[in-house]
């Protein structure tokens, strides 16, 4: 018998960009070079887990970056250090909980958890005592002790979000206490060697671009000096490329078994602390809302180096922008925009509706309209093999739920993420309501068959009588 789908042949994967959109990404990041006075700068679009489009430009002729010289990208260090604890929580060796006194002793600061470093929720000063860190040799300051100071803290643990650097340094100690070798070590061994990025490192390794100041009021420049950062590099030491950082970036929206599944990367990109109005902060990673649009991804800046990469999971595109100025360029903003240009002009094909290949019957006959109380809801089969539960036409709280294996489901996102959904039968084997986190769902509003707390009025539905 022929498949429906026998009946076509397959589409092949979206093409490249379009050549307007190509010349969009490039009109903007002209405009950013030359606004923001860049000796240079260099970005990058990812869409379909592949680099699409680079392009740069630069104050000399002749001289432009590709997408293979490195820049350096401060903050967005981070996020690869976190990659590196959720690896840790992953294997079983920590837990997002944990004090960080259990594995780092002798801190002074070991009553904050590693999710809340993780967070920028510890209280944590968000700087090194002085002198600028990030402009002094690390010699003052080799031990963690030197990045806390004598008053390590600025508001009660656990209770706003305060951006750290010294909280990344901890976290960075942490990885490698636990694996008994460096941070770089570790860095290396389970994130840049696995996912191919070759041209990431913690010192620059050429083709590198120099890092500049150039004068707030005049159209003259000098460079800045570069410093190792220590104890601090898991903070923000990082040295990459345009076309590493495209790599990385499909990481963040897809995953990669060999260093995190797509259900830890989603776990980095899901808010745990709000920063502001329309930010918020996951596990390291930033988030930010545009429009309609969720980003997450990380800012950096260094002396010398801005950068941003922002990914969108929803519609299937990231972008980084690098530039070798401390400041002038908001790279993270055009980033941003990076991603608006393409998802707004090409936006994401819907993957063509198939049918299941199977399907359980048991499953299959809790589908449809249930009641909660008066309210209608649906539940929907998955193609997943879980189960879908939300208002009719879209409304009211929509969640997912994944089969536990034990008759039960536990919800994956929104209002009902980890409850328990459990489908009650009777004795003979029917299924009389759902019980969704006490909740009573029925197949009729307040139906007197099932244990609906308060019950049925015992005259039930009537008109109103004038």
């Amino acid at each position: 018998m022929t498949s429906p789908q026998d009946q076509f042949s397959d589409p092949s994967s979206e093409p490249d960009l379009l050549p307007g959109t190509r010349r969009a990404l490039l009109h903007r990041i002209a405009r950013a070079q030359a606004e923001g006075r860049a000796p240079s700068l260099v970005a990058s679009v990812v869409r379909g887990g592949r680099q699409v489009w680079s392009g740069a430009r630069t104050s000399v002729d002749g001289h432009g970056p590709d997408d293979d010289v490195q820049y350096r990208v401060g903050s967005i260090t981070k996020t690869f250090t976190a990659v590196l604890v959720m690896r840790l929580r992953d294997e079983g060796l920590l837990r997002l909980e944990d004090p960080v006194e259990r594995h780092l002793p002798g801190t002074g600061v070991g009553e904050v958890t590693v999710v809340q470093l993780l967070s920028h929720t510890a209280g944590l000063a968000a700087e090194t005592p002085g002198p600028w860190w990030e402009r002094t040799p690390a010699s003052l300051r080799p031990e963690l002790r030197d990045v806390l100071g004598d008053r390590p803290f600025r508001h009660e643990r656990g209770r706003r979000h305060h951006y750290s650097n010294p909280g990344f340094a901890l976290l960075g100690a942490l990885v490698a206490r636990l694996r008994a070798a460096t941070w770089e070590e570790v860095l290396q061994q389970e994130v840049l060697g696995p996912l191919g990025l070759h041209r990431t490192s913690v010192r620059p390794q050429a083709p590198n671009a120099g890092g500049w100041a150039v004068h707030p009021w005049a159209d003259v420049l000098q460079p800045e000096k570069v410093e190792d950062l220590g104890v601090m590099a898991p903070a923000g030491q990082l040295w990459s490329t345009a076309g590493d950082l495209a790599r990385f970036a499909a990481f963040l929206m897809n995953g990669d078994d060999r260093v995190l599944p797509q259900e830890s990367v989603r776990d980095l990109r899901t808010a745990a602390a709000p920063s502001g109005w329309e930010e918020s902060y996951g596990l390291g990673v930033q988030l930010r809302r545009r429009g309609d649009r969720t980003l997450a991804g990380h800012t950096g800046s260094v002396p010398g180096f801005v950068a941003g990469l922002w990914t969108c999971e929803e519609d299937d595109v990231a972008a980084v922008v690098l530039a070798n100025c401390t400041s002038g360029v908001a790279a993270g903003t055009v980033a941003a925009e990076l991603v608006g240009i393409v998802a707004d002009a090409e936006p994401k094909l819907p993957a063509p509706w198939r049918p299941l290949p199977d399907v359980d019957q048991n499953l299959l006959a809790l589908t449809g309209p249930w009641y909660w109380g008066t309210q209608a809801v649906a539940v929907r089969l998955a193609a997943e093999g879980g189960l879908e539960l939300g208002g009719l036409g879209g409304g009211g709280r929509q969640s997912r739920f994944c089969p536990v294996g034990d008759g039960t489901w536990v919800g994956l996102d929104a209002y009902y993420a980890g409850e328990e959904l459990r489908a009650v039968r009777d004795d003979s084997g029917q299924v009389t309501h759902l019980d969704l986190g006490s909740f009573v769902f029925t197949r009729q509003p307040y139906d007197e068959a099932a244990p609906v707390p308060g019950g049925s009025d015992p005259e039930g539905w009537r008109g109103l009588a004038i």
